[in-house]
């Protein structure tokens, strides 16, 4: 108790220093005055004047009681250094239900007083200039009409100050910032914080701190207005009460909730009854009445009492387990708050070691809960704000790490990717490699199976001397045309188009020297075939068999020879009108024989018919799209 006493008479030294009272300064403070209680609307002389202390409050009224006038009076007098012709003031730090004051039986000055339609309550402090011309140097009368408070309301009288205006100015102006200006920044800075976190709730639901936060600022907000509103509609003097109460109650639940949560407590039951009890207080008044209003404050209100303790408790209880400096935050503020509670009480009531120790701060009548609600504020926004910069925090390093680990894949990528290109080239290099070896292997396979065949077997003919000239030359000829058909289809840059055009034009000499008519049909498409050689030269051989077979044993007058494109494949018919020979024996049975195989190596299908009226090959063969494809 002795600790809690200094820390209170410190606490209560920093705000008297902070507020000087300017007891050095040339005015007098009145801590006396003689009162009546009289409907007199000038200065009564007569009646029962009572000698009475100043600070002074009336005991509040009861319901069917009518409030009455107080009027109060005292003499003063000009000091000699003081020329009567100066400005001199009287000044009121609170006149919460207006009047009149007087000066020598003359009105200087009045401040207005509750009416039928308006309702008043002053908080500012009322700075009356008195008019030279009725001061005098000795005995001036000071008569003051503190207007009736409503009813069930207790009615307040401050020590009055009389002296110079310049030496009263100021000490008006200090407490005019601390409960007029202070509170008017109070509810712009809650209404603007609380707009900004309740958008971060409204965009993040899962951070419900915020949302919390953000309401008990702006309930805050909403009754920290009872010291900025003066001027009270009585038809709306009732609602104006119960947002009073709801912002009051809710505030302190919230607060609870909030607690609770950033304690790691979760208890919906709890949560729900808080705001129950939240809602019984408004709900009763909007019901009973502003004649209730006074029990229910003293039922309702006194029940938010435990609900503070126990938010104290639970941040103890929460510094105590985790033992941070976040966590002592909200106690701290907390005290501070349950302070200047305590200090509300006492000024409320001017009562306790406050009035006894500290009789001209009780005079100003400046309550504190208010700012000790804007520590807590201020502590729940510094919390949330770390555990923000906690977040972004966390967030930058995840970044980071994730950068970090970015770069490594990075490197391990360009790594791979060197790797991979490395393989390729090799593989490249041995597909290049592969293609030569296959290029020469089909060279080989071409003039093994075709030229060389024919060369060797023509040979041991000619050794044997089955052969005349004629037929040495026919063979050799063949042997001409085959190679230069390999040498086309087989070229590294030949082209398809080219080597058809140097095929069609050798075979329409032969057939013509034949007396056989070729017709030729080409119907492919306007970009041309794309044909890799070695399908190209199969489908050229097929060509070079099939005709070579109408030249030696059909005995026709003429061939039809169409290549077309239908339906993705490229189709090749040979058809005459000769014999029909048969195909199937002999000679140009293994020649048909060779045609099938070739057709099978390219995936084609061969269709041979053979009879009176000619024999027909049919070829239907795949077409490949693109150059890519048919390089495959």
């Amino acid at each position: 108790m002795g600790a809690l006493r200094y820390l209170w008479g410190g606490l209560m030294a920093v705000l008297v220093a902070a507020m000087p009272i300017c007891a050095q300064a040339r005015f007098i403070e009145l801590e006396q005055m003689q009162r009546l209680e009289s409907d007199a609307v000038a200065p009564p002389e007569a009646g029962a004047w009572t000698d009475t202390a100043l600070p002074y409050s009336t005991p509040a009224s009861p319901q069917e009681q009518q409030p009455k006038v107080a009027w109060y009076r005292s003499q003063f007098d000009v000091p000699g250094e003081s020329p009567v012709s100066a400005t001199w003031a009287v000044c009121l730090p609170y006149f919460y239900q207006g009047g009149q004051i007087w000066v020598n039986g003359k009105l200087a000055g009045s401040v207005p007083e509750s009416t039928a339609e308006m309702r008043v309550r002053w908080e500012r402090p009322q700075l009356i200039p008195l008019p030279p011309e009725l001061l005098r140097p000795h005995g001036n009368v000071l008569a003051i009409r503190a207007a009736a408070a409503p009813t069930s309301s207790v009615q307040y009288f401050p020590r009055v100050a009389v002296g110079p205006l310049a030496d009263l100015q100021p000490r008006a102006d200090r407490r005019t910032f601390w409960v007029r200006t202070m509170p008017q920044v109070t509810i712009v800075v809650c209404l603007l914080v609380a707009g900004f976190v309740v958008f971060i709730y409204w965009r993040r639901r899962s951070e419900v701190l915020y949302g919390l936060f953000g309401l008990a600022t702006a309930l805050w907000g909403i009754r920290t207005l009872t010291f900025v509103i003066e001027r009270m509609p009585v038809d709306s003097w009732q609602l104006w009460r119960i947002t009073y109460l709801a912002s009051t109650g809710g505030f302190i639940v919230v607060l609870a909730i909030f607690t609770l949560r950033l304690a790691g407590i979760r208890q919906p039951g709890l949560e729900k009854a808080l705001a129950a009890y939240w809602i019984i207080g408004p709900l009763w008044l909007s019901l009973a009445g502003t004649g209730a209003e006074p029990f229910i404050n003293h039922v309702w209100s006194t029940g938010l009492v435990p609900i503070g303790l126990s938010i104290l408790g639970v941040s103890a209880w929460s510094l105590l387990r985790q033992r941070t400096l976040a966590a002592a935050v909200m106690p701290l503020t907390l005290v501070v708050a349950v302070l200047a509670g305590v200090h509300d009480y006492m000024m409320a009531f001017a009562m306790g070691p406050l009035a006894h120790w500290l009789p001209r701060w009780t005079n100003q009548r400046i309550f504190l809960l208010h700012y000790g609600a804007d520590a807590v504020l201020l502590g729940m926004g510094g919390l949330l704000t770390a555990r923000f910069v906690e977040a972004l925090s966390s967030l930058q390093s995840a970044n980071q790490n994730l950068a970090d680990l970015n770069a490594t894949l990075e490197l391990r990528v360009a790594e791979r990717e060197q790797h991979l290109a490395a393989n390729f080239e090799r593989m490249a290099d041995l597909q290049r490699e592969h293609a030569a070896v296959q290029e020469r292997q089909l060279i080989m396979r071409e003039i093994h199976d075709g030229l060389g065949s024919r060369l060797f077997t023509s040979l041991l003919r000619v050794e044997r001397g089955d052969m005349s000239d004629q037929q040495i030359a026919e063979a050799l000829r063949d042997c001409i045309a085959d190679m230069r058909l390999a040498f086309d289809a087989l070229a590294p840059d030949g082209d398809f188009q080219a080597t058809l055009g140097n095929f069609l034009f050798r075979w329409q000499t032969q057939m013509q020297e034949a007396q056989i008519q070729p017709t030729w049909t080409i119907d492919v498409p306007d970009g041309g075939l794309h044909l890799a050689r070695q399908p190209a030269l199969h489908l050229l051989r097929i060509a070079q068999e099939a005709l070579t077979n109408v030249l030696k044993h059909a005995r026709a007058k003429n061939v039809r020879i169409e290549l077309r494109h239908r339906s993705g494949l490229l189709e090749l018919e040979v058809a005459d009108d000769g014999t029909g020979a048969n195909l199937l024996n002999g000679t140009a049975g293994r020649g048909v024989d060779n045609m099938r195989a070739r057709a099978r190596q390219m995936g084609a299908e061969l269709e041979v018919r053979s009879g009176a009226s000619g024999t027909r090959v049919m070829l239907r063969m795949p077409l490949l799209r693109t150059p890519s494809e048919a390089l495959v």
